[in-house]
């Protein structure tokens, strides 16, 4: 089967097409027109009752929750972190729903204060935020400065295709206030991921496909895509 990926540009439906293209499985895209808020439509609804991107049709139904996605992903193909009988699963398992279940919302949470609380307590919101992220990103570079192979910056998988374009965001949006909080060059080895993803053939591809710019990682722009809205 040729995978369908529900997609806009710049958006989580970025990481698992990057792990599809590293990986050269046949998928197909469908624009979800954001502008035209159609992930909020009765037809996207009916893929994913939570209105989120991605959504990936897959032979078992489509399935939607983008550390889901990357999981199956990897389980059905392989090449994209320790399977299920490695003993480094556990790695893969537990840091894998770290990005998804911690540093995924937390960012989102930033991009969309008014989704979570009243307009007065943005800024505070905002500042406890970028606390708990820092930590977080801290303790992952951590784990990165011990250069495991299955977080090795030369070894990319689903981790990797995660941290990516996470770090990417928290370097972009939103537009204001000034992203102070974050500085990649303050995460050495989660830098060093990021500096190998942009040598990737994967990562030129959608670099022209999404619009990415020539170092959507390092020193991330914001994108000027071909189709759809990243906003």
């Amino acid at each position: 089967m040729t995978y369908v990926l529900h997609y806009a540009p710049d958006n989580a439906s970025l990481i698992p097409r990057m792990a599809l293209e590293h990986r050269g499985l046949p998928y197909r895209i469908r624009l979800v027109d954001r502008a035209a808020r159609e992930q909020e439509s009765a037809a996207y609804r009916a893929l994913n009752p939570n209105g989120l991107i991605p959504v990936l049709e897959t032979p078992q139904g489509p399935l939607f929750e983008t550390g889901a996605i990357l999981l199956w992903l990897s389980d059905r193909h392989g090449g994209l972190g320790p399977g299920p009988d490695d003993p480094g699963r556990v790695n893969l398992l537990k840091w894998l729903f770290f990005l998804s279940n911690t540093v995924h919302p937390a960012l989102r949470m930033r991009f969309y204060p008014d989704k979570y609380i009243a307009p007065g307590a943005v800024a505070e919101l905002r500042a406890g935020l970028a606390r708990h992220l820092n930590g977080s990103l801290h303790t992952l570079e951590a784990v990165a400065a011990t250069r495991p192979d299955w977080l090795h910056p030369e070894r990319p998988g689903a981790l990797h295709f995660y941290i990516g374009p996470l770090l990417r965001w928290a370097a972009l949006y939103p537009a204001q206030p000034a992203q102070d909080w974050f500085q990649l060059a303050t995460y050495p080895a989660l830098q060093q991921i990021c500096a190998h993803l942009e040598t990737l053939p994967c990562t030129h591809r959608l670099q022209k496909a999404e619009g990415l710019g020539m170092t959507p990682f390092t020193n991330p722009s914001y994108p000027l895509p071909p189709e759809g809205s990243a906003t």
